[in-house]
């Protein structure tokens, strides 16, 4: 059920989101696109914003209940306390990279709407999407997400199949890093978030059926 809700879960951002301010497509778009759009659907942000940052703190404790299932003989392993360290922190930075759109976000689209001055706010804007961007797209949902993944292959108990498809989806989060390099991402992000949450769903069925077995 844990690995349900997980897998689920983030159709909930991607829904009010989308409808609201046309997300996660509108990550790039200009101050004078978003924010508009960030003062008209404030309540609709806030309730998506809402279910990803719990979606995002949740990831620790699945992480945690993952490894010690898949994993229960190396649990305590070196390799699997690195792991559940990278969950940790990509919970921490995910959530980082969440709040600005709860807390300065608003007050930025809200400045807008009153007219002050758009330049300084644009910047503001710019600024802030790039470096809380970074730090839960690139590092949260991506680095550190990934390097539990890989971890994870290495110490679990699982058939060949379920371990192949952790790796591919390690390797799916890991894509967007190249955005370090200079070189536009584009889609890797969505890519990446997709097979994860395929994951979680693949690796809740796999549970279910081993233990009903």
């Amino acid at each position: 059920m844990l690995l349900l809700v997980e897998g689920l879960l983030l159709f909930v951002p991607v829904v009010v989101l989308g409808a609201a301010v046309g997300w996660p497509a509108s990550l790039g778009e200009p101050a004078a696109t978003v924010l508009p759009q960030v003062a008209e659907n404030e309540t609709a942000l806030r309730l998506g914003y809402v279910a990803y940052l719990a979606y995002s703190a949740l990831f620790l404790p699945v992480a945690l209940w993952v490894t010690a299932t898949l994993a229960p003989d190396r649990q305590d392993s070196r390799l699997a306390r690195l792991g559940l360290a990278f969950a940790a922190l990509s919970a921490v930075a995910r959530c980082v990279g969440i709040v600005r759109w709860l807390t300065a976000m608003p007050d930025l689209a809200h400045d807008w709407q009153a007219g002050a001055n758009r330049e300084a706010i644009a910047v503001q804007y710019d600024v802030l999407n790039s470096f809380a961007g970074g730090v839960g797209e690139l590092l949260g949902v991506s680095l550190f997400a990934a390097g539990w993944l890989f971890c994870l292959v290495k110490i679990a108990d699982i058939p060949l199949w379920l371990k192949g498809f952790t790796a591919i989806t390690a390797v799916a989060l890991a894509l967007p890093l190249v955005e370090l390099l200079g070189v536009d991402a584009g889609a890797l992000i969505s890519v990446g978030s997709a097979t994860v949450q395929i994951w979680f769903l693949a690796t809740a069925v796999h549970i279910f059926r081993a233990r009903t077995a």
